[in-house]
């Protein structure tokens, strides 16, 4: 059975490098502690403020 995971980061200006890894960190706890054998897709997807600027980040994966 597929199953899909939704993780969402803040995206603070002059941080966003430290935000991704803490992001990759909570993935990949997920996944060890879910003992997901398969991944079938991860994907990212920028949220934006009304002015367009990126504010945050959302990661989808999709596992069995």
């Amino acid at each position: 059975m597929i199953k899909v995971k939704t993780f969402a980061s803040p995206l603070k200006i002059f941080h966003a490098r430290k935000e991704l890894e803490e992001l990759d960190a909570l993935v990949n706890k997920f996944i060890e502690e879910k003992k997901v054998q398969r991944i079938i897709s991860v994907s990212d997807a920028p949220t934006t403020d009304d002015t367009g600027a990126t504010m945050g980040l959302i990661r989808v994966l999709a596992y069995e």
